[in-house]
């Protein structure tokens, strides 16, 4: 009998009734393959791979990480609180010591989902990746988390969720944003002024091949991890980087994947992406299972898989190459960038329009910032749909000074202008979350 070298537990959620129709990408046949695969290799035969059935996240741990408009129940469906909770049903195993790794594999995605929620966008409706990772801060005191994000498309919405938090290393590997949705995902993209250099962007030129992926996680992600001792790593394991997929324009395998999960060593692995719904994820998401559970994952073969037909062309190698000192040079000297911002001035403004793909809609932000010493700072944000509500939203972070808890109770309590449809407050000191209805 086969005996798992990590105790390693599974979560599947194919959610069969949501879909955004029957023949979109996004839809129940991405792990309904998976699932029969799994069950065919007799992965539940090894000894330490568990299979857990998924909770529910409750409406107080979206409110966490998310200012859902108007409500959470206008947001979310049954399945996407079912996705949230597979994610968190494998955080709560790991943290209870009944596994040693996990991967969730579950939809509806979250990680295009950002803080202020108006629709769905890159598919996702919330950030079930955050939703976890903040329910395992409050619930089990974990400080600092890693995030490696390896779907082809830019995390945009988790990197917004944490672009203010020193606490949380964002790690996105990526097809070139001048290339692919969500057109974002550059170097330059570092976090927020109290947060300079955990944010990490990874552009990947089209057709990056198992060599430029592998130099990247063994050159440059985990060189910055092992500096950043994060006490929990979580990949959000997108697989649509996948020389078959559809939508996307790389050339990663099986084995590529899960030759990465053996570097990685990820604690937790949650699904994004990945639509080669019969020709990859099955075999991917085998080879993911096998690597988090220390096992030989030699023989897992995709059809049509054949290394020389996509092996990277020098030219992609030397732009990865550039790409990484560029990354590597952010974090050297991401102290120095970060005491400059602190002394020039005591609020930051960011003002963005933000694109809902999956339901049209355009959301208008400004977001205002205390730049504070003592704290990653409080947090506004002035955000309207051009279909819907005008919202003012505050967030005081989980370890926010005297002075910026005042500031923000001050902001919330002191709007009363009919201006906004509603004024949320988000107190992670407290773990409070309120609501005011001005119209």
């Amino acid at each position: 009998m086969l005996h798992a070298k990590y105790k390693t537990g599974l979560v599947f959620f194919p959610a069969f009734d949501w879909a955004i129709s029957p023949t979109h990408p996004e839809r129940e046949e991405r792990l309904l393959y998976t699932q029969d695969q799994v069950f065919e290799e007799g992965l539940f035969d090894i000894d330490g791979i568990i299979e857990f059935k998924p909770d529910l996240v409750t409406i107080e741990d979206v409110q966490r990480v998310h200012f859902c408009v108007p409500d959470v129940c206008n947001v979310m469906t049954e399945s996407h609180f079912i996705s949230a909770g597979g994610a968190k049903t494998i955080g709560m195993a790991l943290l209870d010591r009944k596994i040693e790794r996990g991967f969730a594999l579950v939809r509806p995605p979250g990680h295009h989902a950002m803080r202020v929620v108006h629709g769905a966008r890159g598919f996702c409706n919330i950030n079930i990746e955050a939703i976890m990772i903040e329910f395992l801060r409050q619930t089990y005191n974990i400080k600092k988390v890693a995030i490696v994000d390896t779907d082809c498309h830019h995390g945009d919405g988790t990197q917004d969720i944490y672009w203010h938090d020193p606490n949380t290393l964002f790690i996105s590997l990526h097809q070139d944003g001048r290339t692919l949705y969500p057109g974002s995902g550059f170097t330059n993209e570092m976090g927020g002024p109290t947060a300079i250099g955990t944010t990490l962007n990874i552009p990947l030129p089209p057709q990056t091949s198992e060599e430029g992926f592998l130099y990247t996680i063994e050159n440059i992600v985990l060189p910055i991890i092992n500096d950043f001792k994060p006490e929990i790593i979580i990949n959000s394991a997108g697989q649509d980087n996948h020389f078959s997929d559809p939508i996307t324009n790389m050339n990663f395998s099986a084995q590529g994947y899960a030759h990465l999960t053996r570097l990685l060593k990820p604690d937790i692995a949650v699904l994004e992406g990945g639509y080669s719904i019969e020709g990859a994820l099955p075999y991917v998401n085998l080879g993911i299972i096998l690597a988090m559970a220390g096992l030989d994952y030699s023989r897992v073969k995709e059809p049509n898989y054949d290394p020389a037909s996509i092996r990277q062309k020098t030219k992609v190698t030397e732009w990865i190459k550039q790409t990484g000192e560029v990354v590597l040079n952010n974090w050297q000297q991401k102290e120095k960038i970060k005491s400059e911002i602190l002394n020039a001035k005591e609020f930051d403004e960011r003002k963005r329009n933000i694109y809902y793909d999956t339901d049209n809609l355009i959301e208008t932000q400004i977001e205002t910032l205390r730049v504070c010493s003592d704290c990653s700072g409080v947090l506004k944000i002035d955000s309207s749909s051009d279909r819907g509500f005008r919202i003012l939203a505050v967030h005081i972070p989980r370890k926010a000074c005297k002075d910026c808890k005042e500031i923000g109770y001050r902001w919330y309590e002191s709007e009363k202008s009919d201006r906004y449809d509603f004024v949320f407050l988000q107190d992670r000191t407290e773990d409070q979350y309120r609501v005011k209805k001005l119209k």
